[in-house]
């Protein structure tokens, strides 16, 4: 849970070049919809909606709102007409925010982190390869494309999300250390992608890690999550199994009376270093050059995904300042203990009337600084879990953890390495699943995600 990160715990959200407006808005600039944050604290307003929202149509607020109004006018002695013509209630802001699905890097990695996400793996079926490969990647890019922009799936739509826009939906596909041994692809490996190393904090359940493909999905409703968690797995078809799917959550939009960081289910602010598209060196960090190598890696990024389980009845019975010595950072508001607003530049070397640190050297926030980590960074975009409870009650909780950058093994890799050696933390965390995967850049027109690597 490096601190330098998340747009949940936190991208929240930053605006993206790909969000699209509808026709009553088109003489407006782009935004997103109001009260979301982005990974630099920033915010943008408004309400992004689409011009082709097909037949989804929201009804539910102002639907419920007319009912109401009915029912007082009726008790008052009003009726309303029978032959007036039913009324269309427009998308809010929430439900007509759009990502679109084609651009120079694949959507869901610097869009807003949704309140809704799924993640999950598939093997290549037995004797599936290349082609099979090829043909499911062509109709899942066309699934996505359809559903992101607030459609119906091109064939046997279950009818989940009828009535919703796109909100937000975003889906993302990668590929794993295993896919290119399957479909005949070993000398077009990313070296990018050879397995992470083994860390003394790994719990690993090998039938939830790794996998041949990826696909991360993102909503800002359950429902359309859902159904597009569903239609990928439909298209799967017989060409590939799913290995293991994870659900998780991040805040709602506009649930805060201000935007701010969000914070994990420790309670902690998570996420106040996440690198920002306005620095100078976040794209060299976090996407690969579109002089990438491998070619067809080019302006993609690399997917670590970890389910750490956060450890919360040892966690919830410490007292506030011992947890605010193990992060390094005020709960109330994320600050650094040195001292400032969530924001200050963390005092490394401030010490107490007794000459202790400030900070202690064991920190959470102290470990995970770039600067403490010969620059290394990367781009959090992580959902939070809960999966129940175990049988003497303790919670299956804590954070399905995104990282994304141009290379894991100057982003990842040092970082984790360090916190191995010494972060408080580790205490009351524990990694059980892990995996890696090579996300390409982002479909051009015509084509499908992966191509270049299919079809190169």
């Amino acid at each position: 849970m490096a601190e330098q990160s998340t747009p949940e715990a936190s991208p929240e959200g930053i605006p993206s070049q790909n969000t699209k407006r509808g026709p009553a808005a088109k003489a407006a600039p782009t935004r997103r919809p109001s009260g979301r944050s982005a990974p630099d604290g920033t915010v943008a307003d408004g309400a992004a909606s689409t011009g082709a929202i097909s037949r989804r149509r929201l009804l539910g607020t102002a639907g419920a709102t007319g009912l109401a109004l009915g029912a007082v006018g009726a008790a008052a002695g009003y009726t309303a007409a029978p032959e007036e013509p039913e009324k269309t209630a427009p998308l809010t802001s929430l439900g007509a925010a759009r990502v679109s699905f084609r651009g120079r890097h694949q959507p869901g990695i610097v869009d807003a982190a949704q309140a809704r996400g799924h993640l999950l793996a598939f093997d290549l079926a037995p004797g599936a390869g290349r082609t099979q490969a090829a043909a499911l990647l062509r109709r899942w890019s066309a699934t996505a494309e359809r559903l992101m922009a607030g459609e119906a799936a091109g064939h046997d739509d279950t009818g989940v999300a009828r009535d919703a826009g796109p909100s937000s939906l975003t889906i993302t596909f990668g590929f794993g250390h295993s896919f290119f041994s399957r479909t005949g692809l070993d000398g077009r490996r990313p070296a990018a992608l050879d397995p992470l190393p083994d860390f003394s904090s790994d719990r690993l359940d090998a039938s939830r890690s790794n996998g041949d493909l990826w696909v991360q999905i993102g909503a800002d409703d359950a429902l359309v999550a859902f159904h597009a968690l569903r239609t990928i797995q439909q298209d799967a078809g017989g060409a590939a199994r799913l290995r293991w799917q994870m659900n998780g959550f991040n805040r709602s939009p506009g649930a805060t009376a201000r935007p701010s960081t969000a914070r994990n289910l420790m309670g902690q602010i998570d996420g106040t270093r996440n690198p920002k598209p306005a620095e100078t060196d976040f794209e060299q960090r976090v996407f690969v050059p579109g002089s990438g190598d491998p070619d067809w890696m080019a302006h993609g990024s690399y997917a670590v995904v970890r389910r750490i389980r956060m450890l919360l009845d040892d966690w919830e019975k410490l007292s506030l300042k011992a947890q605010e010595d193990v992060i390094g950072r005020r709960k109330s508001d994320g600050a650094p203990l040195s001292g400032g607003t969530e924001t200050t530049t963390m005092d490394l070397e401030k010490t107490t009337a007794d000459g202790s640190l400030v900070v202690p050297l064991t920190a959470h926030a102290r470990i995970t600084r770039p600067d403490q980590n010969g620059g290394a960074a990367m781009l959090r975009r992580p959902f939070s879990f809960h999966d129940g409870f175990d049988a003497d009650g303790t919670p299956d909780a804590g954070l399905l953890f995104v990282c994304w950058q141009a290379d894991p093994v100057r982003g990842f890799v040092p970082v984790q390495r360090r916190l191995d050696r010494g972060d408080a933390l580790s205490e009351y965390i524990r990694h059980e699943a892990s995996g890696l995967f090579a996300v390409p850049g982002g479909a051009a027109p015509g084509e499908y995600v992966g191509q270049r690597l299919l079809e190169g």
